[in-house]
């Protein structure tokens, strides 16, 4: 770790953290879509993560979810680690594409699932909430025989209001802006880099070097050795 990017956290008063699947691929979870991810092979992926398929085949939907998207036994990564660590120092904020839950597994403080949780669920019926562990067991609610759905945000659905505006809000406050583990090509939420306040500082710590149509320092590495050397 350069002493002058140590320096950059250490001086940062509101960090905002951008994440996405990479951040989860050191704890076992795979990329969506990268060569070994979940799209390959799975040509019709985002219609089986679509309200359509929801709605229309909700047992394609739910056999899909179920064999490709849990995964109770991954743990958190130095990544989560360290972000959750600043989150409780009341110093960032993590905004993260992914639905898997390592975040608050992590006890992050100050956190927007910007499209939701696998691990919440709820009876699409009468809106109770269910453990996740019994959705693993069966799609119906035991109460009332609905269809149980996770509260995450699928193709066809619109973003939860309030996750934007607390998503929009971090953005505005935020002296540094990390992007960790995502392309930034997936929108809306590449559009947040929009409401970066003037003066914010922006790191990306990624594999491959990003395209964002402004300045910012790239360091192109590995996320786990980068945050495994971040002081905190």
């Amino acid at each position: 770790m350069e002493a002058r990017l140590q320096a950059t956290f250490d001086d940062a008063k509101h960090i905002v953290f951008l994440t996405g699947a990479g951040v989860s691929t050191p704890s076992g979870i795979p990329d969506y879509r990268s060569k070994n991810g979940l799209y390959t092979g799975h040509r019709n992926a985002e219609y089986y993560l679509s309200h359509t398929c929801l709605v229309q085949e909700p047992q394609v939907f739910y056999d899909y979810v179920k064999q490709n998207l849990y995964y109770p036994d991954a743990k958190p990564n130095v990544i989560h680690q360290k972000q959750a660590a600043l989150t409780q120092q009341d110093r960032a904020t993590v905004i993260t594409q992914n639905i898997d839950n390592l975040y608050n597994v992590a006890k992050t403080k100050h956190l927007v699932e910007f499209h939701g949780n696998l691990y919440k669920v709820y009876c699409q019926v009468c809106g109770a909430t269910v453990d996740w562990q019994d959705y693993l067991k069966s799609p119906y609610h035991a109460d009332d025989g609905g269809w149980l759905r996770p509260d995450v945000v699928l193709y066809d659905e619109g973003l939860n209001t309030l996750n934007v505006q607390r998503a929009v809000a971090a953005m505005g406050q935020a002296d540094l802006v990390v992007i960790v583990g995502t392309s930034m090509r997936v929108y809306p939420f590449a559009g947040l880099l929009d409401y970066r306040s003037d003066g914010a500082q922006v790191i990306v710590v990624n594999q491959e070097k990003l395209d964002l149509g402004f300045d910012y320092q790239m360091v192109q590495a590995d996320a786990t050795e980068f945050f495994n050397d971040l002081q905190v």
